[in-house]
């Protein structure tokens, strides 16, 4: 998983480099600038604009470093030229050395429409304190349109720490981060602005901490040539009632195409034959008031099934099951995972502040509610997975608008409740299992493309992703 800094973790990676270490603040500015440089066109000129501090710094680096390749270079400034302090104010003297030159626009929009090139967004980056304003955010609307803008570290007006735009932001068309990834990098809207990113090495040691990471894909996992199905997993379903057997069908197909050995759906007698003629690869049997002996994992809840019948093992609670107020019981059972959408995660946990709709606030709700042993996957843009016993939040880079449909949480419900059912075969962790499909789950969405998707076709999409990531034959 790729970890997601806040401004706080990057700067303690940089002084345990700086002060642990021994390297000179300059060789991270130095490493930054050259890294940030080559990804730019290695002609034409430069419109540089340096802010008042460190990335106004990184900014004057580059510049020098650009001006001694032989390319055309302008300085930018935002109201006279600024007072910098240390690394930034050595790198000042260094362009001047070299005869550079700072400009000034009373009207930024006049300026840029002279400009050719590229343009270097080196106005606020680690310190950034948003939102933009004066000059700053006049820039920012003079740039809005343009095509050809790198970011040093993050585009100016965007927090590091966050994922939510504050205001007036100069969107990139590629951002240099540096060293590492930071939260506005990984995170919906804040990321958008960001435009392709790549990550500049500078001399850092260790991970550092890390509250928040972004899933990635699952590693290649091809099954041995003599696994058999008994090895995979027995789900069991709890879902089906009258009206609703289309969730127990989508729950059975999403565990299916996820790989569970055996499927068994239990759902209300009236729908029994309508579920089994649409998913004849299950076993489909009425629902006589208990769970029979022999499964791996439970899924209960989609399709009207408020009942979660008597079990010790790993279990799934979706939909209906997800009742008021039951949310710390749940997540205090070891081997559980809650799936609620932001309505019944506000069922789930009364009595605070309803979920937002904007990401920072769900993560920090997510990290306050999921602090036992029982995961929580919170579904939604950027569907968030927390608990089991860590206290990192992970969030899913994969999906689209186009999952915001009916059947789509049944359709993962299953898939989760498979994944687990193969960890615990396997003895393997659940809260990763659960991550495994969310990711799976959007990736698959994303497989189909933009717009409007019927969920039965995530089963066919499901089937060749795998088919990639396990490296067989694939359309």
């Amino acid at each position: 998983m790729i970890p997601l800094l806040t401004a706080q973790d990057m700067r303690d990676l940089e002084a345990d480099a700086i002060q642990g270490w021994g390297v000179p603040s300059l060789v991270l500015q130095e490493h930054a600038a050259l890294g940030a440089l080559d990804l730019l066109p290695a002609s034409g000129p430069l419109h540089v604009l340096a802010g008042p501090g460190n990335n106004g710094g990184d900014a004057l680096a580059l510049a020098r470093l650009a001006r001694l390749r032989g390319r055309a270079v302008d300085v930018w400034v935002l109201e006279g030229v600024p007072a910098w302090k240390g690394d930034a104010a050595l790198q000042a003297r260094l362009w001047e050395g070299i005869g550079g030159t700072y400009r000034m626009a009373d009207h930024p929009q006049a300026a840029v429409e002279g400009f050719a090139g590229w343009v270097v967004d080196g106005l606020f980056g680690l310190g950034a304190r948003p939102p933009l304003r004066g000059a700053a955010a006049a820039w920012a609307g003079a740039l809005a349109g343009h095509p050809r803008i790198l970011a040093l570290d993050l585009p100016s007006g965007l927090d590091p720490s966050a994922a939510e735009v504050p205001g007036p932001v100069i969107p990139a068309a590629r951002t240099a981060a540096f060293g590492r990834l930071k939260v506005c990098h990984g995170l919906r809207p804040a990321r958008d602005l960001c435009g392709a990113i790549s990550v500049v090495p500078i001399p850092l040691r260790g991970e550092g901490p890390c509250a928040l990471r972004l899933l990635e894909a699952p590693a290649p996992r091809a099954p041995r040539w003599d696994t058999h199905k008994g090895e995979a997993g027995h789900l069991a379903i709890r879902a089906g009632s009258r009206g609703m057997a289309g969730a127990a069908v989508l729950a059975a197909l999403g565990a299916l195409r996820m790989g569970a050995g055996l499927v068994t759906v239990f759902c209300d007698a009236e729908v029994r034959a309508e579920v089994a003629g649409q998913v004849p690869e299950a076993m489909v049997r009425p629902w006589e008031g208990a769970l029979p002996a022999g499964f791996t994992a439970l899924v209960a809840g989609p399709g009207g099934i408020a009942e979660v019948p008597a079990w010790e093992g790993p279990l799934v609670l979706d939909a209906s099951a997800l009742q008021p107020g039951e949310g710390p019981r749940w997540l205090a059972r070891p081997g559980t995972v809650l799936t609620p959408h932001p309505g019944e995660f506000n069922r789930l946990f009364p009595g605070a502040a309803p979920l937002g709709r904007g990401p920072d606030a769900r993560i920090a709700r997510v990290r306050e509610v999921a602090d036992g042993p029982g995961v929580l996957v919170l579904k939604g843009a950027q569907t968030l997975v927390a608990g089991g016993g860590l206290a990192e939040v992970w969030a899913n880079p994969t999906g689209h608008p186009g999952l915001g449909t009916g059947g789509a949480g049944d359709f993962l419900a299953g898939m989760v409740g498979a994944r687990g059912a193969q960890a615990a075969a396997a003895g393997g962790d659940l809260r990763a299992a659960a991550a495994e499909a969310v990711w799976l789950h959007g990736a698959a969405a994303d497989r189909l493309g933009p717009g409007p998707i019927l969920i039965r076709e995530l089963g066919e999409a499901l089937a060749a992703l795998l088919r990639t990531l396990h490296g067989g034959p694939h359309d």
